[in-house]
């Protein structure tokens, strides 16, 4: 690690990691944790780098990059996740189109995860060689461009309520497939979207992934506080934002999502969409990851 007496956190300033960062950006303990972490934020891309490149400590990572980028560690606790529709993972076509027949998807190459998801999937729709073409993430350029768009994040949410104005305006049928349900429906297990990491050859003591799992808590028990601050920053509804953080998104990374991350890893390798890797973390004790949704 760096010789800064900070450790360097790769963080990202989305609304789904809010909870994560409740600690690190309110008091009471801000001021106290501004003195032993840096954070530094970025898109969710850029925080593999980060760890890959030595230029960060930590860091909230999508979790293909495990397979891609050699030395990370898991640091246990919490996770960006969902045991059922997540909402912000959109596959998106037209319904005069279905699945198998779909021939180009344009996709916001934001998340290397998300398209492994994706192209899991795709294979079990019985169109496994369908091209991912990469596109920024604007819903009608993408259908204007391709047979159907995965829309990730902010931009999925907005897309969702914006779906009868579109349809008011366009009169165009679409149908709107969540990614985390559909992977759900066909496993059983949870969509695992990210998790803190760190370079395995450094040591964190546990006080480290205590200052981690206590902020996801505490982030948990405000999330009253963290509706209204989003609902400024974003133009989503406040009920939207407050099912979203509530239900949508599950934070413990519990068995069951340690279970699901090593299914699509093999899944993933199967289809050649990542290479083979064997994740080298343990199912938690009871009460080793206290904490709910």
């Amino acid at each position: 690690m760096s010789t800064n007496p900070r450790l360097r956190v790769a963080a990202i300033n989305f609304l789904n990691p809010a909870p994560l960062m409740w600690d690190f950006e309110h008091p009471p303990l801000a001021n106290s944790l501004a003195t032993r972490y840096q954070i530094d934020r970025m898109l969710p891309s850029e925080c593999a780098a980060r760890l890959a490149a030595g230029t960060s400590d930590i860091g909230l990572i999508p979790i293909a990059a495990l397979a891609t980028t050699q030395g990370l560690q898991i640091l246990p606790g919490s996770t960006i996740a969902s045991k059922g529709a997540v909402r912000s993972l959109l596959l998106v076509r037209r319904a005069s189109q279905p699945l198998s027949a779909i021939r180009t998807v344009a996709a916001d190459t934001a998340s290397r995860t998300t398209l492994a998801y994706a192209r899991i999937l795709f294979h079990k729709w019985g169109n496994a060689a369908v091209p991912f073409l990469p596109m920024a993430a604007d819903l009608d350029e993408m259908l204007a461009h391709a047979d159907a768009a995965i829309l990730i994040g902010d931009p999925a949410l907005l897309a969702l309520e914006e779906r009868a104005n579109r349809f008011e305006r366009t009169a165009e049928e679409l149908v709107y497939h969540d990614l985390a349900a559909e992977w759900c429906a066909l496993t059983g297990l949870p969509f695992v979207s990210a998790v803190w990491c760190y370079a395995h050859n450094e040591n964190l003591d546990e006080n480290i992934a205590n200052d981690f799992n206590q902020s996801r808590i505490h982030g948990l028990q405000n999330i009253d506080a963290l509706v209204d601050e989003w609902s400024m920053r974003i133009p989503l509804s406040e009920e939207t934002i407050r099912t979203y953080l509530t239900t949508n998104i599950h934070y413990v990374l519990d068995e069951e999502c340690i279970e699901g991350m090593r299914v699509f890893f093999r899944m993933a390798a199967e289809v050649g969409a990542l290479p083979p890797y064997e994740l080298a973390l343990n199912a938690p004790k009871p009460g080793a990851v206290a904490g709910t949704r």
